[in-house]
């Protein structure tokens, strides 16, 4: 996700980048102390910049014209040593509000957040769209065209990719809330499919082709008529 920093204040700048430095799903591509030189930018970049840390009070143009000046649409995270004008701010739909001195689990917070929602506004099914799974001590990612099925198995579940398997303690229905419901579907109490994977479905089966061959899962009673109505309403976009 590409970020540009608006701020006037070197200090504060600084702060704010080397935050930004610390986080893998963020790019922060240009830095200006010149809110003008910013907007300028951002009016020729437009779609290539997604979310802009923008302060409020700065000299020749404040982050309110800011917001009313810019044509573009990407997501805003003001930043500011004043509440005052956080309820303007939100007039602007602005994705968080930062009051300084920024802590980096505030900032994390923030960055997260308008993670989730770039995310969301992306098609469901983009291939590059992704999740985190933690593993061991690390945290991977995993894109969601690479996920073929989720399969409980008592009190975890297991990520099927094309290339590993990942358990992780969740609930079925917490996974599920966390997928796009467009692309991920429960077929059964114990399976949630990535409907673009589907080969075939014959009866109350579906194949799915992975790495160590030909995978059939059981479509349970409650889910079919949902199933095949949904793959139909697919087919007809």
């Amino acid at each position: 996700m590409n970020c540009i920093l608006v701020d006037d204040d070197e200090m504060s700048r600084r702060l704010i980048e080397d935050y930004a430095s610390r986080v893998d799903f963020i790019s922060l591509v240009r830095s200006f102390s010149n809110p003008i030189e910013a907007l300028s930018f951002l009016q020729n970049q437009n779609d290539d910049v997604h979310l802009v840390f923008l302060d409020i009070e700065m000299p020749e143009m404040s982050g309110i014209d800011f917001l009313e000046t810019s044509s573009a649409k990407p997501q805003v995270v003001i930043i500011s040593s004043k509440e005052k004008y956080a309820l303007k701010a939100f007039d602007y739909s602005v994705t968080d509000y930062l009051l300084k001195p920024i802590t980096f689990p505030r900032f994390f917070k923030a960055v997260s957040r308008s993670y989730e929602r770039y995310n969301q506004l992306r098609s469901p099914f983009d291939d590059d769209r992704e999740i985190f799974i933690k593993k061991n001590n690390s945290l991977v990612r995993v894109r969601y065209g690479d996920i073929l099925w989720i399969e409980a198995m008592e009190n975890y579940v297991i990520i099927v990719t094309s290339h590993e398997r990942f358990t992780i303690h969740l609930t079925m229905k917490s996974i599920e809330n966390q997928l796009p419901s467009v692309r991920f579907k429960r077929v059964h109490r114990s399976f949630i499919v990535n409907v673009g994977k589907i080969e075939s479905i014959e009866d109350n089966v579906i194949s799915i082709r992975s790495n160590e061959g030909r995978k059939t899962i059981p479509i349970g009673k409650s889910y079919r008529e949902s199933l095949i109505n949904e793959l139909k309403l697919i087919a007809n976009k």
